[in-house]
């Protein structure tokens, strides 16, 4: 089996990592000694923002009055779809008790976290479907307080459509704040006083950077960075149609990835040939983006077989994974690394990206290999508990104690040794012998 890569990239997702990361650890030092101070400095600075933090009702209606109703019928149905795929994935993990034992009931308790911190980012573009991606799904998962940011839009306050979205996805507050200040204030409960269990939602590198850096301080939904596309295509797949694809997720900014797997030449030459024309046709925004993506991070790699393309695929763990080949059964069957799957032409990433049902928000830079994308789960703890009759203390004490006492581990041994003591006086048991360590 052979690949050969007909195109390669000049970068990889790493390649602009470290400026972010100096900037970060920058800001997030100066927001701890400055609180609420230093992240309004910030707002000002950066986002041009002097107005609240914390939007009130009436703030939030103003700024939403005007939307046309066409508008909100397509957001409340696209948050609806979302809502209900998170509903059916909560549905899917339950709570439960076992007598794995006489006397002694093992059992899990599903509890959501108390407040998740929803961030949408508003740079570039206005990304509506990022506010009910991350506040829907946390409502469905029965979070108590979902705090959603998202930064001013060209400095009028957070963008109308992306504030109805959070509002219909129910947010119960809103913060106008963006980038690392979000973040970070979210982290250490500024302007709300209630500190996040979780932050989610998808961002730029220095977004990415602020989530890694604060995991520990706070829970993060994936390992993120700037988005990624990969299709797998065989001789049947339509080259306008892949390359169409292609050019629609490297759009989303400079350094996002966009990778074509192949085993036609035909197709790898023909989608090579129509990206450029693709891109040039764009708004000057997207073509500006999506021309440095392609040119910068694009590959297309010409396979043998379909098993050498699954291999390789794996090895790329790409956030959105399509697949444009006969029996697509089959490669559903095979593949095993992607935040996604899109099977078939008819299903593609942005179908998946705003209205389908299933999370946007995914791991990337090679996190597919063993973390999945946001999804009702991710706000769950599954708690354990477990319950022992005296009968059953009597069965477990004794192997408690001999073990613990083999480890060397005397304290441990004596708490069982006191239970024997009050519920089996007089046993005859091996309590095991004290090890001096």
């Amino acid at each position: 089996m052979a690949t050969t890569f007909l195109k390669k990239a000049a970068k990889t997702p790493e390649s602009e990592t470290d400026n972010a990361r100096t900037v970060v650890t920058e800001m997030l030092a100066t927001i701890e000694r400055g609180g609420e101070t230093a992240v309004r400095d910030y707002a000002l600075s950066l986002d041009k923002w002097a107005g609240d933090i914390v939007m009130s009702p009436e703030a939030i209606a103003e700024r939403t009055r005007d939307i046309p109703q066409a508008i909100k019928d397509d957001i409340a149905f696209a948050a609806g779809q979302v809502r209900r795929f998170a509903e059916a994935q909560r549905a899917s993990v339950t709570d439960f008790a076992i007598e794995i034992s006489p006397g002694l009931t093992l059992g899990q308790k599903l509890v959501p976290v108390n407040t998740a911190g929803c961030y949408v980012p508003t740079g570039r573009y206005a990304h509506i479907a990022s506010a009910y991606m991350s506040v829907a799904t946390a409502k469905a998962s029965g979070v108590k307080t979902v705090v959603a940011c998202s930064a001013p839009y060209r400095g009028e306050g957070i963008h109308p459509h992306v504030l109805h979205a959070m509002q219909v996805a129910g947010a119960d507050i809103i913060l106008c704040l963006g980038g690392v200040q979000a973040i970070a204030a979210m982290t250490f409960g500024l302007f709300t006083g209630r500190k996040a269990d979780i932050i989610v939602g998808p961002g730029n590198k220095y977004v990415a950077e602020a989530k890694r850096m604060l995991f520990g301080k706070v829970g993060i939904d994936v390992f993120a960075g700037p988005s990624e596309v990969a299709v797998i295509a065989d001789e049947t797949a339509d080259p306008l149609i892949v390359a169409t694809d292609l050019v629609g997720q490297a759009e989303h900014g400079h350094e996002s990835p966009a990778w074509l797997i192949t085993s036609s030449r035909h197709i790898a030459d023909e989608v090579a040939r129509l990206i450029p024309e693709l891109i040039r046709t764009l708004p000057p925004t997207a073509r500006d983006a999506a021309g440095a993506a392609w040119r910068d991070y694009g590959e297309i790699v010409l396979c043998d077989t379909r098993e050498e393309m699954v291999r390789l695929s794996d090895d790329y763990a790409c956030e959105h994974l399509e697949v444009h080949c006969a029996d697509l059964a089959w490669w559903h069957e095979n593949l095993t690394n992607y935040g996604s799957l899109f099977l078939g032409e008819e299903t593609n990433v942005a179908f998946g990206d705003k209205v389908s049902g299933p999370n946007h928000i995914l791991p990337t830079k090679f996190a597919a290999r063993y973390s999945a994308g946001l999804s009702a789960h991710k706000f769950l703890k599954p708690l354990t508990w477990q319950k022992m009759t005296r009968e059953a203390c009597r069965t477990a004490a004794p192997v408690s104690a001999r073990i613990s006492r083999l480890e060397g581990m005397e304290a441990h041994a004596r708490t069982s040794d006191v239970r024997m003591a009050k519920y089996a006086p007089g046993a005859n048991v091996d309590l095991g012998a004290p090890v001096e360590v």
